[in-house]
């Protein structure tokens, strides 16, 4: 008997392991998945956008502080506007990902609620199973009980 616990316990841990193994596999691959959408990692293409702004404003600064080709308030409205446009391309990147977010909610949402409909039909069977299996039983149906009537004597 002694050999058969530690043999368990090795199933078990062995289990675990391929449970918690199956795990990170799945955390990692919604990692890659988020990190594409928009979220830690950012795509070649930001990259670029992010770099072209970066190196719009710094030139326009250095031209500007420079050699002054244009006047002042040509100046702060090219600034103005690049700064401008960055602001929504932030926002759109950040649509993109709210909306992502809000597909894997309604996904879970959806599976909960299918989950929650199998677990009351599993109630409604054993409920039935069990006024089959002893009929005479009173039996909890909704908030009251339903009693068992007897013929009087």
């Amino acid at each position: 008997m002694t050999k058969e616990k530690p043999r368990n316990q090795e199933d078990i841990d062995s289990s675990l392991m391929e449970e918690i193994t199956e795990f990170n596999r799945e955390r990692q691959r919604i990692k890659d998945v988020i990190g594409r959408i928009g979220g830690v990692q950012y795509s070649r293409a930001e990259m670029i956008v992010n770099i072209l702004f970066i190196t719009l404003v710094v030139g326009f600064f250095i031209l500007e502080v420079t050699l002054h080709p244009f006047p002042t308030t040509v100046s702060v409205e090219i600034g103005l506007f690049l700064v401008s446009l960055k602001i929504v391309w932030m926002i759109h990147a950040n649509q993109k990902f709210n909306h992502f977010l809000f597909w894997i909610l309604n996904t879970v949402e959806y599976r909960l609620n299918a989950n929650a409909r199998t677990l009351e039909n599993l109630r409604l069977a054993m409920e039935e199973l069990k006024k089959q299996s002893n009929p005479t039983v009173p039996t909890q149906t909704g908030s009251s009980l339903t009693k068992v009537e007897q013929k009087p004597s």
